[in-house]
């Protein structure tokens, strides 16, 4: 046992061999799996005396794991959702020492046994067009940074890209001839183009003028020239959520994200009575059944279908058997 390659050399090989050069993760991967594994390690050291350069892996177990678990939900209070996400990362780890190091196979089963823990499934929360509206008044386009904030939220509210998506744009993924698009590239290494509006690109190609820099540098910068972080983004549409909802009362009631303005864009294009399969190609889902939860949240295609059932004047009268059924019921 003593031969057996411990914790920080799987670790480090894992990364390195494992999601690097096996499997080419993407480098959002590589950081929520690196994340994980550094709150694991902060764990260890706070619960025991063992360094992370030191730990063994007999140390992880079933039990201390659900307990770093547990810790993640009660003390930095993270959600049901975000805990099964640490824990697919602890998961993907393990599988590679069961293939890589049998020796701790029956230890990585009984980890990969650990099950995901079930959450209740709200519906989705998206801003109305006139909500939409009043958040693209607030940034002050007066200023460079409330321009480039406007064009910014525009491009997101209309196109639906993720977060990740936005930030990595580069000057040259947009189009702006005849067919206005904008070019991404999305989970999986998927590329796509998301067709834009006139006035979306009309406000880009104002961007691009006053952007004025390397095509291959980024779209959106920062004040310090390089791209916006996913936090930074979080940041400037928190601050103009915050002016939107003094002309817009209704923002009040809701919690906005950016993933918010995704299914906002959605929800747009479901209620215009575009296809969930085309939805699903705009958004860049996998499957068409991911836009599923469309047609949850859009109560107004719930309130078409009451109508469509909505009892007529008709009384409806009460089923009565005639005696000879009544009497062979009693007699069984």
């Amino acid at each position: 046992m003593n031969t057996c390659r411990q914790f920080s050399e799987l670790l480090q090989t894992f990364f390195t061999d494992r999601l690097m050069h096996q499997r080419q993760a993407s480098p959002h991967t590589i950081a929520s799996y690196r994340d994980t594994f550094r709150l694991l390690l902060q764990y260890v050291q706070q619960e025991t005396s063992w360094t992370p350069t030191k730990l063994t892996m007999e140390v992880l177990t079933p039990e201390f794991v659900g307990t770093f678990l547990r810790y993640l939900e009660k003390d930095r209070a993270i959600s049901a959702r975000s805990r099964n996400v640490r824990l697919a990362a602890i998961r993907s780890f393990f599988r590679y020492v069961a293939l890589t190091e049998p020796a701790w196979i029956s230890l990585a089963q009984r980890i990969l046994a650990i099950p995901s823990k079930r959450f209740d499934r709200r519906p989705i929360e998206y801003l109305t067009r006139p909500e939409v509206e009043a958040l693209l008044a607030a940034p002050d386009r007066t200023t460079r940074g409330g321009r480039r904030d406007y064009t910014l939220l525009l491009v997101a509210a209309q196109t639906g890209l993720r977060v990740s998506e936005l930030t990595g744009l580069r000057g040259e993924d947009v189009r702006l001839a005849t067919g206005a698009a904008v070019r991404c590239r999305g989970k999986g290494r998927k590329e796509r183009s998301t067709p834009l509006r006139k006035n979306v690109a009309a406000a880009l190609r104002a961007w691009l003028r006053e952007r004025a820099g390397d095509p291959t540098s980024s779209l959106f910068p920062s004040i310090r020239g390089g791209p916006l972080s996913r936090d930074g983004v979080e940041h400037l549409l928190a601050k103009h959520v915050t002016m939107a909802r003094q002309q817009c009362p209704s923002l009040t009631k809701k919690h906005i994200t950016m993933h918010g303005l995704r299914h906002s864009a959605a929800m747009d294009l479901l209620q215009r009575g575009v296809d969930r399969a085309v939805i699903a190609l705009w958004l860049g889902h996998e499957s068409v059944e991911t836009t599923q939860v469309y047609l949850h949240a859009d109560m107004a295609m719930k309130e078409a279908a009451l109508a469509k059932t909505a009892p007529n004047k008709t009384s409806h009268g009460r089923y009565r058997p005639d005696d000879r059924l009544l009497a062979f019921l009693k007699s069984l």
